[in-house]
C-alpha cells in the first residue's frame, strides 16, 4: 500500500510533466482545470501574461433531474465554458489538466468543451 508521500510525489511528477508539455511553445490560451471533491472549475488563461480571460465553475450550473451525478454536471460545465469562450472569440485552446488524470470528471469537462466548439 502506498503512503501519502508516494502518492503526492506521483501527483507532483504528473503535474510537472504535463505543465512542461502544455506551456512550451504554445501561443494559444490554456484551459486549466481544477477539481475539488464537490465542484469542478475551468478557466481560460492567457499563456503569455498569465491573466484569466474567462472562467466557470459547476457551482453556477444548475443540476437537472436527468443528471446522473458529477460527471454530467462536469460535461455541462465544459459546454458552458465553450459558449463563453465563443463570445470572447476564442476557438482554440491548450488543455491543461494539471496533476489530474484524464479520466472521469476531467475528461467529461474536456468532452463538453469540445462539443461546445473549442478545439484542443
Amino acid at each position: 500500500m502506498k503512503n501519502k508521500f508516494e502518492r503526492k510525489n506521483k501527483s507532483l511528477k504528473r503535474k510537472l510533466r504535463n505543465s512542461y508539455k502544455v506551456r512550451s511553445g504554445s501561443d494559444r490560451p490554456r484551459l486549466v482545470v481544477y477539481r475539488s471533491n464537490k465542484y469542478i472549475y475551468g478557466q481560460i488563461l492567457d499563456n503569455n501574461t498569465g491573466a484569466t480571460i474567462t472562467g466557470i465553475s459547476s457551482k453556477s450550473i444548475e443540476s437537472k433531474k436527468e443528471d446522473k451525478g458529477k460527471i454530467d454536471i462536469s460535461f455541462r460545465t465544459g459546454e458552458a465554458l465553450a459558449e463563453i469562450a465563443k463570445k470572447k472569440k476564442i476557438s482554440e485552446v491548450v488543455f491543461d489538466r494539471g496533476c489530474y488524470k484524464y479520466h472521469g470528471r476531467v475528461k467529461a469537462l474536456a468532452e463538453g468543451a469540445r462539443k461546445g466548439g473549442l478545439k484542443f
